[in-house]
């Protein structure tokens, strides 16, 4: 039987500290799948909906992005997956009485955790200028206040129309068809936050900015280089993938500032020996210091040049450009820079050259701990440098992986959600519905927040997620959101941007992935896009949380005509009575997605095409593949100081908070603690267990400071620390953010500690 939510916050000030493990999944991701599932669904209910999360005949795991086999598990979902699950098909429910019950005062002053953990919302809400709590509201006067606002604008260019990854391509297309028609390109979306570095490498490079490998590619290599990336917790199904390719012979190389549990020991819970045994996956972990991959790989580019026979000629004179420039460049690398910006040893690097050099077929994976730094676009560069090389590009077994977060965040970039579209695209669009789309580029999440800090935009739309928690700079950005004249949030759950709001503020509840979607002509589906360029169906198997939720194309359907009224001739009660009229429309303006409707009716969907990996053909500039020669950049310290990184805790997706407990870490209740090697915390008098304020240091003088936490002395790389957020965002600057994609530099904060 499910559990009701907490009433109060559990106190956080004591969180307890044990070894970090060494091995990740197992009987240990087993016994809290059932725990979570049986909290919050209760038993039956858990099987019943587990078992259709990433099947062919069921719905997309509203966690990662990763793809599923041809062949599926009967349980194809991992730990968190089941967590994710869970908390959106809940049997909690906060209705109009809990809103009366918790004003917004209360709201605020709760954790992400507590918020996260009362269930579904099953209303509209409406928090009146004025007024201190939401009350309830009826659909049609809350798109007539969206359409109130809208059109008191003086240009368009002051909304801002943001989109969560979790977002269908039905409704994120219909999204960005409407604020188009609107008259803005200012469309956000949590790639800005992610992968938006990896997509400037990559169109420059090799002209696409996604993934050039396949799920069985990875199968198929002699090597797999996963840096800055901890896939036993941010997408714990890729273990299975990494435990087959080191079945059919594959070296695994992790290149990263922690020892993460998954990449030492995978415990495969679908097995027997895998739950007792399980498999070790790195066959050399490289503990870099933070910033340092830029030039390791630069280095081991020379040294893969000095080798001799070790590139790929004829490749290279095939198919790149700009080889003789790049060479240049990488013969300046020096082994003593190199190891003072990597920390790592001559025979380390030494050891993983000679890798490369035995490898045929080489993948790099990467994540965040590639793309949040200054410096993340020169550091996938050289990430593609390498691969270029040795022909790794265009052939099985090889190529480039970037590993999205979200689960349909890359479908959503696809089908438009974009603040800087292709001319191509928008002329389409504009061919299709007859509209004349704006071409003047819009507001990613940096300048949007800065638009409504300085007054530039007055509305604030989001279609999912949790802006305010996500995002950098915390006082500033909630500081920014306050000044907008109205705040809306498409939802499921509340999260901390609920009580962050504008002068006036809506909630418009929405379905979640695990919700059966009924319209007018009868039962829909939605479809999604995998981190590997596949496009599938998903469809929901269960009674909505209450009758008064919309699906996200109704939202959008909806408030388009509030909004633009007679005057748009784009038939949007039809596109809400019936999603494949949508499909239609997207299969006409979208490469790729031709007869959209009939291929997508396979089980199992759909690859969308890629001219490097299918072709060998590089729509770059150049009509090749750019080697590139940025130069060599790692962060320098000050003296007492530390370079800290944010990232997630096992019981976390996103800025969703599961629990308060990060087992791998060995960490237990609590959340707010700094994870700082024992040598360094000597040096500057931080005993473990003892409290400490993280202070951080840019060049704009602004003291951000996170009070508070508990030192924990761990085996991070030396110069180095470690903690979760959203808690540790107040401490990234707006203005500090990657070049080129703008992306927030959240891997790379100089700071300082001050007693507690």
């Amino acid at each position: 039987m499910a559990t009701k939510p907490p009433a109060g916050d559990p106190v956080q000030d004591a969180p307890q500290v044990a070894p970090p493990q060494h091995a990740a999944a197992g009987l240990p991701a087993i016994g809290h799948t059932l725990k979570v599932g049986q909290q919050q669904m209760g038993l039956v209910r858990t099987a019943r909906t587990l078992l259709k999360v990433n099947q062919k005949d069921g719905f997309d795991c509203p966690g990662c992005a990763w793809p599923e086999g041809h062949k599926r598990h009967a349980a194809e979902f991992c730990e968190n997956g089941a967590k994710a699950v869970a908390e959106e098909a809940t049997l909690r429910r906060v209705t109009p009485a809990f809103f009366a019950a918790h004003p917004l005062a209360d709201l605020a002053a709760r954790s992400g955790y507590w918020l996260g953990q009362q269930g579904r919302i099953t209303e509209p809400m409406y928090l009146p200028e004025g007024a201190d709590r939401y009350e309830a509201i009826s659909w049609e006067r809350a798109f007539a206040i969206i359409a109130e606002e809208l059109t008191a604008l003086a240009s368009p260019d002051e909304a801002v129309f943001y989109t969560s990854g979790r977002t269908s391509n039905e409704a994120a297309f219909l999204f960005q068809l409407f604020v188009r028609e609107f008259g803005t390109n200012n469309l956000p979306d949590c790639s800005n936050m992610c992968h938006e570095s990896s997509g400037s490498a990559l169109n420059e490079t090799i002209g696409i900015g996604k993934g050039s490998v396949s799920l069985e590619d990875l199968h198929q290599a002699d090597l797999i280089i996963v840096a800055g990336q901890n896939p036993g917790t941010n997408h714990p199904r890729m273990l299975s993938a990494l435990e087959k390719a080191k079945a059919a012979g594959a070296k695994i190389i992790s290149v990263n500032p922690l020892p993460e549990a998954g990449m030492e020991r995978f415990k495969n819970p679908q097995t027997p020996l895998g739950m007792l045994k399980g498999t070790a996956l790195n066959d050399l972990f490289l503990q870099i210091r933070i910033g340092g991959d830029q030039a390791l790989f630069r280095l081991l580019n020379k040294l893969v040049i000095e080798a001799g026979d070790a590139t790929d000629e004829e490749f290279i004179r095939e198919h790149t450009h700009g080889y003789e420039a790049f060479a240049a460049a990488a013969k300046e690398a020096d082994w003593a820079e190199t190891l003072t910006a990597t920390g790592l040893t001559r025979p380390e690097i030494e050891r993983a050259l000679a890798m490369v050099l035995a490898s045929k077929r080489t993948i790099v994976c990467w994540a965040m701990g590639l793309t949040q730094h200054k410096h993340a676009v020169a550091t996938i560069r050289e990430v593609v440098n390498l691969l270029l090389l040795r022909g790794d590009i265009g052939r099985p077994g090889a190529g480039v992986c970037p590993v999205r977060g979200h689960s349909n965040v890359q479908g959503d970039r696809t089908m438009g959600i974009f603040e800087r579209p292709a001319p191509a695209f928008l002329d389409a669009l504009d061919r299709e519905f007859g509209i004349t789309s704006p071409r003047r580029h819009g507001y990613d999440v940096v300048r949007s927040i800065q638009a409504l800090r300085d007054g530039d935009a007055k509305v604030f739309f989001a279609m999912g997620g949790n802006f305010v928690g996500a995002t950098p700079d915390t006082d500033v950005t909630e500081a920014a959101i306050r000044r907008a004249s109205l705040t809306v949030h498409v939802s499921t759950k509340l999260n901390r941007s609920h009580a962050v709001t504008g002068r006036r503020a809506l909630i418009l509840p929405t379905l979640g992935r695990t919700d059966k979607d009924h319209q007018a002509t009868g039962k829909q589906f939605v479809t999604v896009e995998d981190s590997m360029g596949m496009v599938h169906a998903s469809r929901g198997n269960l009674a909505p949380a209450g009758p008064r939720l919309l699906s996200e194309p109704a939202i959008v359907a909806r408030m388009a005509r509030a909004v633009l009224g007679t005057a748009s001739k784009t038939p949007w009660e039809e596109f809400e009575r019936d999603y494949s009229t949508i499909r239609d429309r997207i299969s006409r303006v979208v490469p790729g997605f031709q007869d959209f409707n009939a291929r997508v009716a396979r089980p199992g969907g759909f690859q969308l095409p890629h001219a490097p990996r299918d072709e060998r053909r590089f729509p770059t500039s150049t009509g090749k593949a750019n080697f590139t020669a940025a130069p060599v950049e790692y962060p320098r310290l000050p003296a007492g100081r530390l370079l800290l990184q944010t990232l997630r805790s096992h019981d976390q997706y996103n800025t969703t908070i599961y629990g308060l407990d990060d087992r791998y870490r060995g960490i237990t209740g609590g959340r707010r603690v700094v994870m700082v090697h024992p040598e360094d915390a000597a040096e500057l008098g931080l005993p473990d267990g003892s409290y400490t304020d993280l202070v951080s240091e840019w060049k704009d003088g602004v003291e951000r400071r996170a009070p508070g936490f508990r030192v924990v002395h761990y085996p991070t790389a030396r110069g180095c620390a470690a903690a979760y957020y959203p808690e540790t965002n107040v401490l990234v600057p707006l203005d500090s953010t990657a070049d080129t994609s703008n992306t927030p530099a959240s891997k790379s904060v100089v700071v300082r500690f001050e007693p507690a």
